[in-house]
């Protein structure tokens, strides 16, 4: 096997940055995206991730041109990670060809 690429690199440093946040994110937040309180609302735990992406998607299409915030697509990788989750797909090895 050969040396990671640079790019392949900065991929693997993307992920584990990735890993770090969203697990400490749902320290922080009591893993209310799989677990709502559900004072509110009666919605899915999927049905609310899936609200969640349409607001941040939102937010980028309304920012101004080419104006895309870490915060949001950092937020944007969170929410299909536990939209992952949700549905148990957590083993990957099945789509590489």
């Amino acid at each position: 096997m050969s040396a990671p690429t640079a790019t392949q690199e900065k991929i693997a440093l993307v992920f584990d940055g990735m890993r770090e946040l969203v697990l400490e994110k749902n320290r922080r937040y009591g893993d209310s995206a799989l677990s709502p309180l559900g004072c509110f609302s009666k919605l899915s735990p999927e049905e609310s991730i899936r609200i969640r992406l349409d607001d941040k998607l939102k937010r980028i299409s309304n920012a101004p041109a080419g104006e895309i915030r870490k915060n949001d697509v950092s937020d944007i990788i969170g929410y299909l990670a536990l939209l992952c989750v949700s549905r148990d797909w957590t083993d990957f090895s099945d789509l590489i060809d």
